[in-house]
């Protein structure tokens, strides 16, 4: 089962301030009033402050709201960590690769609700994105490949882009092995340019027919850089605007899957 970290988090930022500021309000002055009647009455400092002494689940309230408003504000607001769960990224991304997603360069936007309330920047064509797809509760990561407006067409493996086609230089060819294939095949690698960024791609020895999209105000076509294996804007349509989560814009660590320790050896800046 997933778990919505901001909602839980962001819950838990509303119970743990809530609780503090009642206390503060309303039982604290309750507790200082008791105990100034008792010192009148000649108790003890002792008895005074065990009626000064704030209730257990105060205390932890108190403990935990400032670390937990911290950080909700930097994922929010800054920066948020997302591990990559798939090959659909391939060669740019791998499996087991925590990545770091810058939350602000498309604009400041409210924690679970995701309404932009400051607009610093827009997507840029070959962006790594982390967004919310529209069939999908789950944050997904993919490349920005048309912008508002734009005219895709995807035909015999290659982009072309208001029709241009987009540069490919040939980088090698490798064996894969396919879920359900009955052998390895042969993938080749391109060095894929759009516009003046170039990134690395796989390109699958099976096409798909030709198609051709608009994209429309609002929204972005995305695709993964393992085009045989990614499932993206050619299945599940348009990322609208309010579903972008952030750039994606370092590898930090990696870990493979199972019993193994993390590695930085590819810790790198994203274009």
């Amino acid at each position: 089962m997933d778990i919505d970290f901001p909602l839980v988090l962001t819950w838990a930022v509303l119970i743990s301030g809530a609780i503090w500021l009642i206390d503060v309000v309303g039982f604290r002055p309750r507790r200082e009033r008791a105990a100034a009647r008792r010192a009148a009455d000649g108790s003890s400092e002792e008895e005074q402050a065990r009626i000064r002494a704030e209730p257990r689940v105060v205390e932890y309230a108190r403990s935990f709201f400032p670390v937990l408003l911290i950080v909700l504000i930097v994922r929010s607001f800054l920066a948020e960590p997302y591990q990559i769960p798939s090959e659909s990224m391939l060669p740019t991304l791998e499996v087991g690769d925590f990545i770091l997603v810058n939350k602000y360069t498309y604009g400041l936007r409210l924690p679970v609700l995701g309404t932009k309330i400051v607009d610093i920047g827009e997507p840029q064509r070959g962006d790594v994105m982390v967004f919310i797809p529209p069939h999908d509760p789950r944050y997904f990561i993919k490349r920005v490949i048309g912008l508002p407006g734009d005219v895709i067409r995807h035909e015999n493996n290659v982009l072309y882009i208001n029709g241009v086609r987009a540069k490919y230089d040939y980088v090698q060819q490798m064996q894969a092995d396919i879920p359900l294939a009955s052998r390895p095949i042969l993938i080749r690698e391109y060095m894929e340019t759009l516009g003046d960024r170039p990134h690395r791609m796989y390109r699958y020895p099976f096409t798909e027919p030709a198609r051709e999209w608009k994209v429309p105000e609002g929204s972005y076509f995305m695709m993964g850089d393992n085009r045989g294996r990614s499932e993206d804007s050619r299945a599940w349509g348009f990322v609208p605007e309010s579903n972008i989560v952030g750039k994606a814009v370092a590898i930090w660590v990696h870990k493979e899957p199972g019993l193994n320790m993390p590695t930085f050896a590819r810790n790198r800046w994203l274009d």
